[in-house]
């Protein structure tokens, strides 16, 4: 791509993909290859340990998979509007802020933006989510400022912002021949956002877009929440979780749910995680699940275990088919089960909540369903067909279209004005 960097950059920096568009002079917005010819790469830095070498994407998830002595860090995204943002963490020998690893990973993006323009882009629209923090506004502006400041620090001198679902939507606009009114369902690895915006050819030009936006509305669950679940229900109690001991209660569940949840499995790591942990042995009637739960954290597997449920997801919603999800790394032969039946059961509670908001959407919009001319998808957990078939129960008659799910958004930002 020879374009010339008097354009607008899109960066979509997602919980767990992201995805770059440039729109130059040619005025038709393109898509920058971030790992050879893939257009999205997973949202994942690793630090490793061996040769003090920082990696990205791909790149971070294949050291990690394969051994070597490290850090990964997955769901950066997560952290900004937490207090854990400006913390520091401990990577070998020196202590590294959340907020300056975000920055490293959006250094990378603009580098390689640079590598396929020419030239260093200046001017950049980044995607944000309805609500980084639901239901606290001073917490969610904030995170929009820390995230401001991330992209500012590594060189962007002119910073704008977009919602991901209307960016989407000007996206799925390129393709419209006809004016539509539409229901956009983003959903990511964090969030799911829904706007109900009226979009057609007539409408590209116009320089305010605010009165085609009939509504917003956004909830802080994504793709890791339904892996999480997925985690709980299929992997931890092999570790412990539920478990009743000799004095008929329940293994304390917090190390649990932490070891289930991105951007959290890392704190288990450390030394007085893994004290409490081993003073939880008196609560087990089975000993063995608690030396597998020691084993887990002792040798660092809580993400390769996150990746292989994350994996079993995709694999049983592709297949619509029961598969295995492997935890051999803990011991030999050990292996847990998710199937379709699972996913409904254990999706059902987010499944229900992420529906009510996008019903609350249209709700607001003051619209019926038949007043939808269609839904659009984009986001890379909108393909789950578990959430598909939800989502069409619940807006019968109206058409899902699939849009690009992991480029849509990043281009609709090239777009933005």
């Amino acid at each position: 791509m020879n374009s010339s960097p008097a354009g607008t950059l899109g960066i979509d920096f997602g919980t767990s993909n992201s995805a770059m568009a440039w729109l130059g002079a040619q005025g038709s917005a393109q898509l920058i290859p971030l790992e050879r010819e893939a257009m999205a790469m997973p949202t994942a830095v690793f630090y490793n340990l061996e040769d003090n070498s920082t990696h990205f994407g791909r790149d971070a998830l294949r050291h990690h998979l394969e051994g070597t002595e490290g850090r990964l860090m997955r769901s950066l995204k997560s952290l900004l509007g937490s207090p854990l943002l400006l913390e520091t963490t401990q990577i070998g020998h020196q202590q590294i802020s959340f907020q300056d690893i975000i920055a490293a990973f959006l250094a990378t993006l603009r580098e390689r933006a640079t590598l396929s323009l020419g030239k260093a882009p200046s001017r950049v629209v980044m995607g944000r989510p309805v609500h980084f923090v639901d239901d606290d506004p001073e917490r969610d502006a904030q995170a929009e400022a820390s995230l401001r400041q991330a992209v500012q620090s590594v060189g962007f001198d002119d910073v704008s912002f977009q919602l991901e679902p209307i960016a989407a939507a000007l996206d799925y606009e390129q393709r419209l021949t006809q004016e539509s009114t539409v229901l956009v369902v983003d959903l990511g690895g964090g969030t799911s956002d829904f706007t109900v915006v009226r979009l057609g050819p007539g409408r590209m030009q116009r320089s305010d877009r605010s009165a085609d936006i009939l509504a917003t509305t956004g909830v802080h669950l994504g793709g890791t929440d339904y892996d999480r679940q997925l985690n709980l229900a299929q992997v931890m109690p092999l570790l412990g979780y539920k478990h009743i001991g000799p004095e008929h209660r329940e293994v304390p569940s917090r190390v649990f749910f932490d070891l289930a949840t991105w951007h959290l499995i890392h704190w288990q790591y450390q030394a007085k995680a893994i004290a409490h942990a081993k003073t939880l042995r008196s609560n087990y009637r089975e000993t063995h699940l608690h030396e597998r739960l020691m084993r887990v954290l002792s040798e660092r597997h809580g993400h390769l275990m996150a990746h292989e449920v994350e994996q079993a997801k995709i694999r049983c919603s592709v297949n619509q088919s029961d598969t295995g999800i492997d935890l051999s790394v803990i011991e030999r032969d050990l292996q847990a089960r998710l199937g379709v039946a699972d996913m409904q059961a254990h999706l059902h509670d987010v499944l229900r909540r992420t529906l009510a908001c996008a019903r609350e959407c249209v709700q607001r919009a003051n619209l019926t369903d038949a007043s939808l001319d269609a839904i659009y998808l984009t986001g890379g957990s909108s393909a789950l067909s578990t959430f598909q078939q939800a989502l069409q129960a619940e807006f019968a008659g109206v058409k899902l279209i699939e849009g690009d799910l992991f480029g849509g958004v990043a281009l609709g930002l090239a777009y933005s004005r």
